[in-house]
């Protein structure tokens, strides 16, 4: 999420897990066994709600990751099956968030010391928040940095995060400001109490359509292979997806990942087929990252 400070990327983050549907016993145990490993588990209790974790952006390597004398589980471990959301995401340091690159990929981080290896889970919905630019205002109409040209301003600092760890994040969206006048606004009709419903209806698809694949349940954790197969598009959209690929130049990661949004989305809306409108909001989803690589 990309927006001004005040815009609500923060909130948004955290009321997430209200729309998650809750643990199943099986991730209860894994999630537990975690936190009793970390020493955070607080006079035995446990909940069925997903984690949440939101690090400062100073975290350290073995803070994030795991590590130290013990070896310990690190955020990304403790937000396993949940959700990790790291706010002003280019502040954080690069090598710390280029280590997420391979837990990303593979739901597990490895720990390697002198005298032992561990291996934990690291399974989790990333979630991240930064302003346009280092004072946040770069979008501002009027506004002149004092740093120099807003525009150079607003390039330098989403440089700081790599391509690769950008090409893992499915979801790019701009937040724009709220002023006074949207706060008296009525509320929405649809809050997270529906929305939570139609996510459930849409793991429950899910669910089913990899029954037969031990530990498989969603689309996100689903073999690239079978997204071919499940998410093949109809003839508009594999037309859409081709030149899509060609101009926005997709790697082969990020073109299977646009097919699993695309599926998901077709699943909120009940659809057995992807169809042209699921590829292109799934592609336009992609379209912010793709600007801030060519600013930077």
């Amino acid at each position: 999420m990309v927006g001004p400070p005040g815009s609500g990327k923060s909130m948004l983050a955290a009321r997430l897990p209200t729309i998650l549907p809750t643990l199943a016993p099986a991730e209860l145990l894994e999630v537990s066994m975690i936190a009793s490993v970390a020493g955070e588990i607080a006079n035995g209790a446990l909940t069925n709600r997903r984690p949440f974790r939101s690090p400062h952006h100073s975290a350290s390597m073995p803070a994030l990751v795991g590590g130290g004398l013990r070896a310990k589980p690190g955020e990304i471990s403790l937000a396993h099956n949940g959700v990790l959301f790291l706010d002003e995401l280019p502040e954080f340091e690069p090598r710390v968030l280029d280590a997420l690159r391979q837990p990303l990929e593979t739901g597990e981080v490895s720990i390697a010391r002198a005298n032992h290896r561990i291996t934990y889970p690291a399974r989790f919905m990333l979630v991240a928040a930064m302003n346009p630019c280092r004072c946040g205002r770069a979008s501002d109409p009027g506004f002149a940095c004092r740093r120099g040209p807003s525009l150079r301003c607003a390039a330098e600092y989403p440089g700081r995060l790599s391509g690769p760890l950008l090409d893992r994040i499915d979801l790019n969206i701009e937040v724009p400001g709220v002023t006074a006048a949207d706060l008296i606004l009525p509320p929405p009709a649809e809050g997270s109490r529906e929305i939570a419903l139609r996510v459930a209806r849409a793991r429950a698809i899910q669910a089913a359509r990899y029954a037969a694949l031990p530990g498989v349940h969603t689309n996100a954790a689903a073999p690239a292979t079978m997204m071919e197969e499940f998410a093949k598009p109809d003839s508009a959209g594999l037309s859409l997806l081709r030149d899509a690929a060609d101009a926005m130049r997709l790697s082969a990661r990020g073109y299977h990942r646009v097919l699993r949004v695309a599926r998901t989305l077709a699943d909120l809306d009940g659809a057995d087929k992807v169809g042209r409108v699921h590829l292109a909001e799934a592609l336009s989803y992609r379209a912010l990252a793709d600007e801030i690589r060519r600013a930077a």
